[in-house]
């Protein structure tokens, strides 16, 4: 149990950077469809960001999670040398990246479908060479177990990227209106979108100068062995990584061509990224615990107790899906209220929510199986998983995108990572085999789904006595964790009066 507490513990304050962070640029999703002109405009931003979530993952290529597997090595016996290896490979690959994309910047504007917004490119290329770069930093200060330093600068580029969204999305546009020599110098109103890549610059360049003492305060030496190494062991989780972006963001890179038939793709992008971003709440959890898992799974498999490190494991799957089935009903049964900050045109795609957040729990839960390759150093099996999720996932999207919208793509992201997860779970057992508690599993996704259907079967039409009566159901699932799997008596403050 004390393992638990540990890893609750980093998840915890991980999670005040990924979920806090997170739930604050959430929020900006309401801001940005009620200040961008149309649902189009928005559809450019779902599109942009998709194209830079897996450029960002091509460009770490693996070397986070390849970091941990070598810093935690006895074999190496020095940390920092396993460190700046990777960090002189990334500063080399990211430099590279962001000077190709200038050279060919007019090809690369056409072939992505913005030859008017080359500015669009380059800004783009800049955040993601910056991001790959500092990842690894980040990652060391995980290694080195410093959440608050972690969480401090993570909500601190957070609260930077929110302030010059306010600045430039609603301050200036009043300025313009208003007293409009005092921006009109700098600021063009018809490049929203454009500013939204800009607070993002300014945001990632000020951390990149924050995290100078963990890129500068170390000796830095180069060693082609270990460099080898590391990526021969990244490689496979690279695949992985870009087979598993591309289950998130296929949908949101290609559809305005796979649904080129259908009246507006634009629109129906935007109205497609505004309500998945509902779902990311799932997200945020599973970052944050993803956080704190591998540095806790790669230094328990130092222990060498197989039987105690299998129950911790088994431990933490249990406590994952518990409270992933919780977020799920907590987003579903107060739904309603996210709708008051939609405007109306959106409301047409809420249903896609409860699909895509189930996607993401299977996901979250493909995650926690991934231990048994990471620690048999069999990572080619992710690259194989993610790859047939990946087929899946075309496939879905091809056939079905054209004819039901995006609605096709939701399902396309249930069935993929559902595929996923159960292929990694057998073959798992088979490999590293883990008792995991699959009768409270059982147990908790029943009662989530019997408390679901009961709120979609009865109609209440007064919004203060429906969100009651949700709150009631939330609160029988509550009431049957702690009864079962968290006595009080184990949760810090309130222990103290259980004890009484």
């Amino acid at each position: 149990m004390s393992g638990m507490k540990s890893l609750a513990k980093d998840t915890a304050i991980y999670g005040l950077s990924s979920i806090v962070g997170r739930f604050l640029n959430w929020c900006f999703v309401f801001l940005y469809i009620n200040v961008l002109k149309t649902t189009a405009e928005y559809g450019i931003v779902t599109n942009l960001y998709a194209y830079m979530a897996l450029l960002l993952i091509i460009l770490t290529y693996g070397l986070e999670t390849g970091f941990f597997r070598f810093a935690n090595d006895e074999t190496y016996k020095d940390p920092t040398k396993v460190y700046t290896t990777g960090l002189i490979s990334l500063a080399c690959t990211s430099s590279l990246f962001f000077i190709l994309i200038l050279i060919f910047l007019q090809p690369i504007s056409r072939w992505l479908g913005y030859p008017e917004h080359t500015d669009y490119i380059w800004m783009m290329a800049l955040i993601i060479a910056i991001d790959a770069f500092t990842a690894l930093p980040f990652a060391y200060l995980r290694y080195q177990k410093r959440p608050i330093r972690f969480a401090t600068v993570k909500l601190l580029s957070i609260f930077i990227n929110i302030f010059f969204n306010l600045f430039f999305i609603l301050l200036c546009p009043w300025l313009y209106q208003h007293h409009p020599a005092a921006v009109s110098w700098f600021f063009e109103p018809t490049f929203m979108v454009g500013y939204i890549l800009v607070s993002n610059i300014i945001s990632s360049s000020i951390i990149l100068v924050i995290l100078l003492p963990e890129i500068f305060g170390v000796r830095y030496r180069f060693d082609t062995k270990i460099w080898k190494q590391m990526l021969g062991y990244s490689f496979p989780l690279l695949i992985l990584g870009v087979a598993g972006i591309m289950n998130q963001t296929f949908d949101k890179m290609l559809y305005p061509i796979l649904a080129a038939n259908r009246p507006d793709p634009m629109s129906e992008l935007g109205i497609y990224g505004a309500v998945y971003k509902i779902s990311i709440v799932m997200l945020m959890f599973t970052q944050a615990f993803r956080f704190a898992y591998e540095p806790f799974i790669f230094a328990k498999n130092k222990e060498k107790n197989t039987d105690d490190n299998k129950q911790a494991y088994a431990d933490a799957m249990k406590y994952f899906i518990i409270f992933g089935l919780l977020i799920f009903l907590g987003v579903m049964f107060y739904i309603d209220l996210v709708q008051f900050f939609m405007p109306a045109q959106y409301y047409v795609g809420i249903d896609v929510v409860p699909i895509v957040m189930m996607g993401q729990l299977f996901f979250g839960i493909f995650f926690n199986l991934s231990l048994w390759y990471k620690l048999t150093d069999k990572t080619q099996w992710g690259a194989w998983f993610s790859l047939f999720g990946f087929i899946i996932t075309i496939i879905i999207n091809v056939v079905f995108v054209p004819q039901y919208g995006y609605m096709a793509c939701a399902w396309a992201a249930f069935v993929c990572y559902l595929c996923m997860m159960l292929a990694s779970y057998f073959i798992g057992q088979h490999n590293y085999p883990i008792n995991y508690d699959l009768k409270s599993i059982a147990l908790y996704t029943a009662l989530a789904g019997i408390l679901y259907l009961i709120n979609n079967t009865i109609t209440i039409d007064n919004l203060i006595l429906r969100l009651l009566f949700r709150t009631i159901l939330l609160a029988i699932f509550i009431i049957c964790f702690i009864h079962r799997d968290l006595p009080l008596k184990e949760i810090p403050i309130i222990n103290r009066w259980i004890k009484r």
